[in-house]
């Protein structure tokens, strides 16, 4: 992982260099620069996770063509010994396929990637920038005032320069003849053709190969473990699988003391035997840490703040040990629509095209929280459930498979968990297995919420809030926390595009418009009147 920074035909490198040092955080290892005679600029900033000894970047391929990339190629290997199979390479480094790929087939490649991904690729005059199908790793380009051209994983690299830019679109590729094209299109896109039986065989096959693909790595690799389903299913699957290489599994989980998370988390690291970590933070340090949060985001979305805030806490902790690389479950709830809202979908059409929705919304939600919280402490997050073959094969299963019930006791993501309801040789603690679904930034204590709203209604005045329109006519804030939060991020990125840049995470189908999962009506207290989680019992 790293952060990469592009500049086309530019003859001032230093203010390059500042600017691909914003990024320092993605990349703490080393940094590396290559100027193409066209005076084109490439810069990166490395995290190293694979191929330490040789895998510095850019890499230049046969001839002239040189890449810079941020991401992991989790098919490299397979690559290398098929259609690249006549080439020879410089390094060991998963990152070098790419550039071998394009000497190869020109811009068409970018399906043969399994992966995430965000690159860029120089070759004499033209160059292409690429970004993963899902968006799991971020990229933004824009232009300056003189036509210039800028590629940079973070925002913060750019915006000060350029008067257009944006989240580069996932599933697409960039050249300057061609502009921007799709080459992702699945089937799945189309919202009718899930009319496939659930068969809980090869969900419980797709994603053991999906986890066991990202355990690549060349320096020691753990689980974020919440206690929740998804993070605890990726936790079991990743203990078996290491159980293969007699590594010990560290697990990672954060929240305020006594937090519904910390005491799940902790029933399944000492079912799996992993050697656990607790991370503990307070509220008012999450609070003081808000303002250095929103600027790593580039973000003013309520949902993303508050749950970004318990992971930069983990995150940091995590980087204090030699821990480098962690897996982690978002995109369960958007594949399986395990979000709470999910259950009033008005018909099964519904429910269908909003699980599509939000896998494709990703990039500016959980995709951007997992990576940027992470990032800020050069740790790299990986996330099985956006596989690619195992996002293929549950948008082919029916709607009618996946929606939860509460009425007649069916929970959401329920055939994901009879997937591995294993009695013989269980996967997880049937109350674990069975828990309802509670948003992260709810299951690190619910009073972190609660508390984190207080404090911004009394930091915002009335007669400040009551400017709100006028103030911020784009996107205007409807909640003194909302108007809190953009008040900070406007603080750092005043630019129209840099606001417009920005999405946010708003359920449907609740009577409250708080993103909070806990105001949904099917959720159920697990909290005593102490705050204490109630004792877990199987379905």
């Amino acid at each position: 992982m790293c952060g990469i920074l592009f500049v086309t035909k530019t003859k001032d490198v230093e203010a390059t260099k500042k600017m691909s040092k914003k990024m320092s955080h993605r990349g703490p290892d080393e940094s590396g620069i290559y100027i193409s005679p066209k005076g084109h600029v490439m810069h990166h900033e490395r995290l190293s996770i694979m191929d330490l000894s040789s895998g510095t970047q850019p890499i230049q391929g046969t001839s002239s063509a040189y890449v810079i990339h941020n991401g992991e190629i989790y098919n490299h290997k397979e690559l290398k010994k098929t259609v690249l199979r006549d080439f020879s390479f410089r390094t060991s480094s998963d990152s070098e396929v790419i550039v071998k790929l394009y000497e190869k087939y020109g811009t068409n490649f970018c399906n043969m990637l399994d992966g995430v991904f965000a690159f860029v690729v120089v070759d004499g005059e033209t160059f292409m920038a690429g970004r993963d199908p899902i968006g799991v790793k971020p990229l933004y380009y824009g232009k300056d005032k003189d036509g210039r051209m800028y590629f940079a994983s973070e925002m913060k690299a750019i915006s000060d320069v350029c008067v257009e830019f944006d989240a580069f679109p996932p599933g697409y590729y960039y050249t300057p003849e061609q502009g921007f094209v799709k080459y992702f299109k699945p089937k799945w896109e189309d919202s009718k053709i899930a009319k496939q039986e659930v068969d809980f065989s090869i969900i419980r096959k797709k994603l053991t190969q999906a986890v066991e693909k990202r355990l690549m790595s060349d320096v020691p690799l753990g689980v974020l473990l919440s206690g929740g389903l998804d993070s605890s299913l990726v936790s079991a699957i990743t203990a078996r699988l290491f159980k293969n290489t007699g590594q010990k599994l560290h697990s990672f989980s954060v929240g305020l003391k006594n937090s519904p998370d910390l005491l799940a988390a902790k029933k399944v690291a000492d079912f799996l035997g992993t050697e656990h970590h607790e991370v503990n933070f307070t509220i008012e340090e999450g609070i003081k840490a808000i303002e250095k949060i929103i600027w790593h985001l580039e973000s003013y979305d309520v949902t993303t703040i508050r749950a970004s805030t318990p992971m930069y806490f983990l995150s940091k902790a995590i980087a204090e040990t030699n821990i480098r690389v962690v897996l982690s479950g978002e995109g369960a709830d958007e594949l399986f629509g395990g979000y709470l809202y999910f259950e009033n979908a008005p018909s099964l059409q519904d429910f269908q095209k909003e699980t599509i929705d939000r896998v494709k919304r990703l990039s500016k939600a959980d995709c951007l929280r997992a990576d940027k919280s992470t990032m800020a402490h050069g740790i790299e997050a990986r996330v099985p459930f956006l596989d690619k073959e195992f996002i293929d094969a549950i948008f082919k299963i029916k709607p009618e498979d996946k929606k939860q019930d509460s009425k007649i006791k069916k929970p959401e993501k329920y055939i994901l968990r009879k997937a591995f309801d294993d009695k013989e040789n269980p996967y997880l603690p049937e109350s674990i297995l069975w828990r309802q679904k509670e948003q992260f930034s709810d299951g690190v204590g619910y009073s972190w919420i609660d508390s984190l709203i207080d404090y911004c209604n009394k930091a915002v005045s009335n007669h400040e809030f009551a400017q709100a329109k006028k103030m911020f006519p784009y996107n205007t804030p409807t909640t003194k926390e909302a108007f809190y939060f953009r008040k900070i991020f406007e603080k750092f990125y005043p630019q129209q595009p840099a606001i417009k840049s920005v999405e946010k995470w708003i359920p449907k189908w609740q009577k409250s418009e708080d993103p909070s999962g806990r105001v949904c009506e099917v959720h159920e207290d697990r909290t005593d009147k102490l705050g204490h989680e109630k004792p877990l019992t199987a379905n």
